[in-house]
């Protein structure tokens, strides 16, 4: 693929990607507003969004996706570098600027990358094949473990109820 398609077809991606969780976010507004029927406008845009999403991904899946051993190298890279690099200055401007809620997102974003980096360098080292039957993930921050739900979560502090269970077999 030429470098100005394949650049057009990634920022047409992450525009879409962005969109798609834009609009499930203006449907719930809407739906607390009562207002259903823009509620379900907005879901129906959104899915169409992810359609479109979907279908640039798998123009992008040949220069995007490689092995699995690539795979997890990669994501152990990006996943380190974000909490190390960008999620600290994130922190800082936050801090300056007296966004609270800002620098708390932040942080605990920061921290659960961190742990995310822990798995994947886990298994890049094949301490967990085969081994692991389900993930838990935090839905307040992120957080992601493959014990067993914690009473709360060690980076924000939610409640087990909080957690969502990752077996084998799902997608989503």
């Amino acid at each position: 693929m030429k470098e100005k398609t394949k650049k057009n077809i990634y920022t047409a991606f992450i525009g879409e990607a962005k969109a798609y969780f834009r609009l499930l976010a203006y449907a719930e507004k809407a739906q607390e507003e009562g207002i259903p029927q823009i509620a379900l406008l907005f879901r129906a845009i959104a899915d169409a969004e992810r359609v479109h999403a979907t279908r640039q991904l798998s123009l992008l899946r040949d220069i995007l996706v490689k092995d699995t051993d690539t795979n997890l190298e990669k994501s152990f890279q990006r996943e380190k570098s974000i909490s190390e690099n960008e999620y600290p200055e994130f922190i800082k401007d936050a801090e300056e600027d007296g966004e609270k809620a800002a620098a708390i997102a932040f942080s605990h974003a920061r921290d659960a990358e961190t742990y995310h980096a822990k798995l994947y360098e886990r298994a890049i080292y094949q301490v967990i094949r085969d081994e692991v039957a389900a993930y838990q993930v935090c839905q307040v921050c992120g957080y992601v473990t493959s014990k067993k739900i914690p009473n709360k979560c060690p980076i924000c502090g939610a409640t087990k109820d909080k957690f969502k269970t990752i077996a084998d077999g799902d997608l989503s």
